[in-house]
């Protein structure tokens, strides 16, 4: 779609909402009539980048996604929302923003990293994919070797805590199989877990932020729009740590800690 010009002047184009005196629509359908109280918020977040409602399926996988990344402790986003209110509280925006912020290559952003790692590695098989647990772990290996040749890291492997298994990784692959929807991207990713001690010479787990990335990607969404959707799950985390800093505060705490233990230290050749 693109801007046009009709007989009442410009018109832009859009799929998602409108509004007029009397009505609000969105999705081709009434607002206050049609979706309030009928859907939920995470069926319209799928649908309104999706354009399609997702299945009842899709829905639980989607769901657990965002529930499995809403917050996870005392992260650098939630301190850096938290430490963000202490200093300005009267802007509840700008602490959820800079929590929101600091969801990139090591926090949050992961799950769109591995969503693209899988996907590009897919695509290289144009459509030819293995049908045994062989077969993926082979691809697997091939898939490490190339980023280890590259000089980087593979996403989604490894966990800073959690050394012997991330908790989330079982059940969502275990809610999508149970939906149907254990589908290539998860596939891979599960053989990229077996193989990482054979490819690497230790054994490293598949987080949590990795295997929801695989688990949208095989929902059709995206994949460059997969951080979105880790924000959008730690929005609602990061508004309980505003919430509870306002009842319980450690701002001030995480503040002066660093504060009154600076040291100073000459700059090397001064």
């Amino acid at each position: 779609m693109s801007t046009t010009i009709g007989q009442d002047g410009l018109q832009f184009p859009t799929s998602l909402g409108t509004s007029t005196e009397t009505e609000i629509r969105l999705l081709g359908h009434d607002l206050a009539q049609d979706l309030m109280g009928k859907v939920s918020f995470g069926e319209l977040a799928f649908w309104l980048v999706a354009m399609r409602r997702p299945t009842p399926g899709e829905l639980r996988v989607f769901e657990s996604v965002l529930v499995a990344l809403a917050d996870h402790g005392f992260t650098p986003t939630a301190i850096a929302a938290r430490v963000t209110y202490l200093s300005a509280p009267d802007s509840i925006q700008g602490a959820m923003a800079a929590g929101l912020l600091g969801g990139g290559s090591r926090f949050l952003g992961v799950t769109e990293d591995c969503g693209q790692f899988l996907a590009a590695t897919l695509f290289e098989r144009d459509g030819q994919l293995p049908e045994t647990d062989a077969g993926w772990d082979d691809m697997a290996l091939e898939a490490i070797a190339r980023q280890r040749a590259a000089g980087k890291f593979v996403p989604g492997l490894g966990h800073p805590n959690h050394k012997d298994g991330d908790p989330r990784t079982p059940v969502l692959i275990a809610i999508a199989e149970e939906e149907g929807l254990r589908g290539p991207h998860l596939r891979l990713f599960e053989a990229i877990g077996r193989m990482s001690e054979k490819a690497l010479g230790r054994k490293l787990p598949l987080n949590g932020a990795g295997v929801c990335g695989a688990a949208l990607a095989d929902l059709g969404l995206p994949t460059d729009l997969l951080r979105g959707f880790s924000l959008l799950a730690r929005a609602a985390g990061l508004l309980g740590q505003i919430a509870e800093e306002r009842r319980n505060p450690i701002a001030n705490d995480i503040y002066m800690a660093v504060d009154r233990n600076a040291v100073y230290v000459a700059p090397e050749g001064i």
